[in-house]
Parts: structure tokens; C-alpha cells; sequence
């Protein structure tokens, strides 16, 4: 629940005693981070996975940005913002070791300075409303040579990857992507179906945009790509990847 909805304890605590999960599981609860935060949970986990050869992570992002719907608010933002997100809950697990997947290779945050009021929430007595700066569907443009360097310190080029998971903020934040990494917009077709047909679903979108990855026409061993979520702060969390078939054993 990054951007919608506050909960004590954690949603990690009633997912731990629901699901059976043993006591000893450790919770790292994520919140705040918006949009971003579905990209940081599958670092954090890379992390996790890196420092605990073997152990596993379970990812659940659950997004009820319909909260958020203010009925007596008309104005222009409030209406876009009505129009563009969803709803979802969706879940990935990451493992140290053993699978079919995308081995994580590399992951990195980065935030735009003097930004931190372009996304945020105003706590009324109605509840909460959304506040969106004008200025956000411009980001991508500073933004992209970030991804570049990124790839580039990996020996990778960023716009000549294999495959693409990244945060679908809204038409425009990915034909700027396109355009600023020099790619056919048809890379992000996986992004591109998770807003035609759900929305804005915040953390969730790059979880679901990887469902349709794996469930395509299954990726070359060791293919290339990018994950990136975008959200407030401006923050980008990024990691890249290779396909693993499950003939190697690797952090995944």
C-alpha cells in the first residue's frame, strides 16, 4: 500500500498470519513511494536475496487509488487523476537461487533534486487528495539520461535492450521514454496493455507488466532488459536483468 492507505500493523503482519507464512519471516513494509515503489520492492529484494543466498521474497503491492476519488472536486487535475488510475493487487517472488526469470543484476535510485511537491497528497477532512504538478509528464527527459548512465556504468546500452519493463505513468511518460532513449514505442507494449486496460495501477504496473512478459513468447536465454518505476519524489528506481531459463542457478 505505497500510495494509498495507511495501515498498523503493516499489511506484511495480516499477509504473514492469512497466508501461514512462518513466524520468522522478516517484513519490510514500503510505503510513500508511490508509483516508484513497485521497482524499489524488486531492489530491496534483490538486495535482501544478495545479502541471504537462498532465502526468498515474496512482493505484494495493493493499490486502491479509487480512495482517492473526491466526488466534489471538478477541477482539471482532479478529473485526469480520476480518469488515469486503477485499483490492483499483484505479487512476484523473487528468489536467491533456482527458477525461470529475470536474474537481477544491477539495481539503482535516483531523484530528481527540488521535485519532492510535483506528486503528493493533501490529508483533508474528506480524506485524501491528489495533487499532480503539470511539470510531471515532462520527466521523462531528464530522467532518460539517468537510465542511459545506468546501463552504461553495466556495459549496456540502454536503448538497445531486449526487453523493457517500465512504470506506465501515462501516454506521455512513455512516448517521451521512447523518443528520449531512441526506441520504437512498441518496446513498453507491455506497459502500454497494463494502462489500456487498467489504468495507472501505481506500484503495481511494472508487477503486471512483467506477468505479460512472462506469459509472451518466452524471452532468449541471457536477453537483456530494464525495470524502472517512476514516482513521487520524482524518484526512478532501476534494475537490470537477464533472462534465465532455469538452466543456471543465480539471484533472480
Amino acid at each position: 500500500m505505497s500510495c494509498t492507505g495507511f495501515l498498523m500493523p503493516s499489511l506484511t503482519a495480516w499477509l504473514i498470519n492469512t497466508m501461514g507464512l512462518r513466524p520468522d519471516t522478516r517484513q519490510i513494509p514500503i510505503a510513500q513511494l508511490g508509483c516508484a515503489a513497485g521497482g524499489a520492492a524488486v531492489n530491496r529484494a534483490h538486495d535482501f536475496c544478495v545479502a541471504h543466498p537462498g532465502s526468498n521474497v515474496l512482493i505484494v503491492s495493493a493499490e486502491f487509488c479509487s480512495l482517492c476519488y473526491q466526488p466534489d472536486m471538478d477541477d482539471i487535475g482532479s478529473l485526469l487523476s480520476d480518469g488515469l488510475f486503477g485499483d490492483a493487487v499483484a505479487a512476484a517472488v523473487v528468489r536467491g537461487n533456482g527458477g525461470t526469470g529475470i536474474d537481477l543484476e544491477r539495481n539503482a535510485s535516483y531523484l530528481i533534486p527540488h521535485t519532492e511537491d510535483w506528486i503528493s497528497y493533501a490529508v483533508r477532512e474528506t480524506g485524501f487528495h491528489f495533487q499532480l504538478d503539470r511539470r510531471v509528464p515532462g520527466t521523462m527527459e531528464p530522467l532518460a539520461p539517468v537510465l542511459r548512465e545506468f546501463a552504461k556504468d553495466h556495459s549496456w546500452d540502454a536503448g538497445s535492450l531486449d526487453f523493457y519493463i517500465v512504470h506506465a505513468g501515462g501516454p506521455r511518460i512513455l512516448d517521451d521514454l521512447a523518443k528520449f532513449l531512441e526506441v520504437d514505442r512498441s518496446v513498453f507494449r507491455h506497459s502500454w496493455a497494463t494502462l489500456s486496460e487498467y489504468g495507472n495501477i501505481a506500484s503495481a504496473v511494472v508487477l503486471e507488466a512483467a506477468r505479460r512478459l512472462f506469459e509472451e513468447d518466452t524471452p532468449a536465454p541471457d536477453a537483456t532488459g530494464l525495470i524502472a518505476g517512476f514516482g513521487p519524489g520524482i524518484t526512478a528506481e532501476m534494475a537490470l536483468g537477464r533472462w534465465n531459463d532455469g538452466a543456471r542457478a543465480d539471484v533472480g
